[in-house]
């Protein structure tokens, strides 16, 4: 079992962090792959778990997978075995997204319904009104999900009732070999979703509205094998931006988009930190600083980002006064609170609202991480506890952070992993 032995900073954080590219944009490019047959190429890859998870799902049904220096190479040549099985899919609720480019090639496959972090229900009944839209019949048979459509799909309009990630991703890509026309309403705004469709427009995909809520698929007969760029990651970097907050630091996040994290940003100035902005870098300075409590509630890009929630109230637990945040995305991403309440916090939960009242002084102890911005919060909060914390189960934040001890190491973060003798299957 993995865990992290992490010190109070004896300084503020201060330097700057490189951001990795998105792992929820790379994923969504890794099955589009699917959609053609070839060789197709991926460059700004993060080393993480689920890039792994991701390549053994596409290996069962036949892909190649190769790979060095954060470029992934993906042969679907072979891919003939149209099932991801509950063993994979289990661990990664992304591996689902295979379910779209295998019904829209192949015309038929059988994929497990879904697993993944530990929090809140997240029904993918989205993903399987949305194909049924373009045309396919879906069957659902002992934890498994059967699609199947005669000849290609013949494409349709669905209307997401509520915006989602992940069932966009899935109807998009199917969309791409739909006979007809495709029209995509209320689709999510993401950045990974304007990713995802500059890849599949460069597999020869006809895609109108990239970055509005009408998305137009003219459906192609096939699709050449696409090289994409994975864009950075917008999560990683507000993470390293509220170790400048909660420690009063300083820290230079680089390789970034700042207009995807605007959001995040808006929340530092609020909380009174000085943010600067260049091309492709922000800062966040808190050195010195009496920071003032905030209200924010998490919402649907462009808006506050519900991965970020777990990490700003670990952060705000250190601002004297009373925040309030409210997820407004998923009611039940609070386990992170009883951890946090483990090392002194004062955090109070109702239903999807928690106030935290902050400046209460933390103490090193153990900890559990229960997902993956939960386990990125712990770390943080464990940064100005007194003494030293262990945080265990952090194969979680494996999922979503590459190179996390040596990023943290070098702006002064002490956070050293262990590993006990047995084995682990998370990695």
């Amino acid at each position: 079992m993995y865990r992290f032995e992490v010190h109070q900073v004896k300084k503020p954080l201060e330097g700057e962090v490189q951001i990795s590219g998105a792992k929820n944009a790379v994923l969504a490019v890794m099955a589009a792959a699917l959609l053609a047959e070839g060789v197709s190429e991926i460059t700004n890859v993060p080393h993480l778990k689920d890039m792994k998870t991701m390549s053994d799902v596409l290996r069962i049904i036949g892909c190649r997978i190769s790979g060095e220096a954060h470029q992934l190479k993906i042969d679907t040549r072979g891919a003939d075995h149209l099932e991801a099985p509950y063993e994979l899919v289990k661990t990664m609720r992304a591996s689902f997204y295979v379910l779209g480019p295998l019904v829209a090639r192949f015309g038929r496959c059988r994929v497990s319904l879904p697993g993944g972090c530990a929090w809140g229900p997240r029904p993918v009944d989205l993903h399987l009104k949305g194909l049924e839209a373009l045309g396919a019949k879906i069957n659902l048979t002992r934890g498994y999900v059967e699609a199947t459509c005669e000849g290609r799909l013949p494409g349709g309009t669905f209307n997401f009732p509520i915006s989602s990630v992940g069932a966009t991703v899935n109807v998009l890509m199917a969309a791409t070999l739909a006979k007809g026309t495709s029209v995509l309403q209320n689709a999510a705004l993401e950045p990974e979703i304007d990713n995802l469709v500059d890849y599949l427009v460069s597999m020869g995909a006809k895609i109108q509205g990239r970055g509005t809520r009408t998305l137009t698929v003219q459906g192609v007969e096939s699709l050449r094998p696409g090289k994409g760029y994975t864009i950075p990651d917008r999560i990683e970097a507000g993470t390293y931006l509220c170790g400048a907050a909660i420690t009063r630091g300083c820290v230079k996040v680089t390789k970034i988009i700042p207009e995807h994290i605007a959001s995040t940003l808006d929340a530092f100035r609020e909380m009174g930190c000085k943010v600067d902005v260049g091309n492709d870098w922000a800062q966040v300075d808190a050195r010195g600083m009496e920071l003032k409590p905030i209200s924010i509630s998490t919402l649907p890009f462009p808006g506050f980002p519900t991965d970020m929630q777990a990490p700003l109230m670990a952060t705000l637990v250190s601002v004297p006064g009373n925040s309030l945040i409210q997820d407004t995305v998923y009611n039940d991403r609070f386990k992170h609170v009883a951890e946090l309440q483990r090392m002194g916090a004062n955090i109070q939960v109702n239903g999807n609202t928690a106030t935290i009242k902050g400046g209460t002084k933390l103490e090193g102890t153990e900890i559990m991480g229960s997902d993956l911005r939960a386990t990125a919060a712990l770390v943080l909060a464990a940064l100005v506890a007194e003494g030293e914390s262990t945080v265990s189960r952090v194969y979680h934040l494996d999922r979503g952070y590459e190179d996390f001890e040596n990023k943290m190491a070098k702006i002064g973060g002490v956070v050293i992993r262990h590993s006990d003798d047995e084995d682990d299957d998370a990695f």
